[in-house]
């Protein structure tokens, strides 16, 4: 019996031994640390690189119209959100206008960015400018687009300018009447561009002469 203590006292040392493994543990928490720290930096990082491939990805420019807090009245009462008014275009000839509300300046941006990119208007343009004068009525906002020769620019100003900016129209001139509603003359002018038509008229002409 005496024996069989022994051999348990002898065995009750090796116990003691997972101490000095544990006693490795702050030289291996480090690493362990750091691979937590690793994880999340990367995970960070992971992020940053999909925010930034999002923002690589936007092949449009766009311009901020109008940003504004409006209230909805509801039965638990008042709720406050943001409406963004958003003009995006690739000054190649393309442009769309989006309005969208969100309870962030930053979730309105983005869903008047997708609205806009789902509503892209083509604008046909002859000799640096628009082939012919379109009026066109929105609301109470009434636009008039007019061509320009070479080396007018743009005579424009507010959001039509913005739009026919974003378009890459290089000379045109414009005219708005009766609103001074932002969202109304961008529709309006974006009503107008759809009606342009090409004129094969004015490619007779040139090879006439």
């Amino acid at each position: 019996m005496e024996e069989t203590k022994t051999t348990t006292a002898a065995a009750t040392p090796a116990p003691t031994s997972a101490p000095a493994a544990g006693s490795a543990r702050p030289a291996g928490s480090r690493p362990a640390g750091s691979q937590r720290g690793g994880s999340r930096g990367g995970g960070r990082g992971g992020q940053g690189g999909r925010r930034g491939g999002e923002r690589e990805a936007k092949e449009f420019d766009q311009k901020t119209l109008d940003l504004s807090r409006v209230t909805r009245v509801t039965a638990g009462g008042k709720r406050m959100s943001f409406r963004a008014a958003l003009v995006i275009g690739d000054k190649k000839g393309r442009v769309g206008f989006g309005v969208a509300k969100g309870s962030d300046v930053q979730i309105s941006m983005d869903k008047a960015y997708r609205q806009a990119k789902k509503h892209m208007v083509k604008v046909p343009m002859q000799d640096g400018t628009i082939p012919h004068s379109v009026e066109m009525k929105f609301g109470s906002a009434v636009v008039l687009l007019k061509p320009a020769p070479k080396g007018t620019g743009l005579k424009s100003g507010g959001a039509t300018r913005v739009v026919l900016e974003l378009a890459g129209v290089p000379n045109a001139v414009s005219k708005v009447l009766n609103s001074s509603n932002k969202i109304n003359i961008a529709k309006a002018t974006l009503a107008a561009i759809e009606q342009l038509r090409m004129n094969p008229t004015k490619g007779k002409e040139k090879k006439a002469e």
